[in-house]
């Protein structure tokens, strides 16, 4: 895939890779009645359940019970839904996009969840 304005192509998560599929309801904002998601979203990437100390988006350092290495393009604003391989429904933390730029490393995005 091109990058906007030509140059080099854009290195992307390889397909072997892609071991875990999840379900992404992407936030879309809160109503009286309480959080609006967007419709669920099937996703191939790379979990990784590891325990970390991430920062939220308000800076605070949070307990991240896994990550979730994604195509760049995924909507996972943080505090939208991911339901996991097993079943677990838990909550985006952060979504970090990892630019690869000109190195030949797959760009994605890092889904930090709780």
């Amino acid at each position: 895939m091109p990058r906007a304005g030509g140059g080099d192509p854009v290195v992307t998560l390889p397909g072997f890779l892609r071991q875990h599929t999840v379900t992404v309801e992407p936030l879309l904002g809160t109503s009286p009645t309480g959080t609006v998601y967007g419709a669920p979203v099937e996703v191939r990437g790379l979990l990784r359940q590891s325990t970390r100390l991430v920062r939220n988006p308000a800076g605070e350092e949070v307990t991240s019970s896994s990550t979730f290495y994604a195509p760049l393009d995924t909507v996972a604003p943080a505090r939208s839904r991911v339901t996991l391989p097993g079943g677990r429904t838990t909550t985006v933390i952060a979504s970090v996009p990892q630019d690869g730029g000109k190195l030949p490393v797959p760009s994605h995005l890092e889904v930090q969840l709780q």
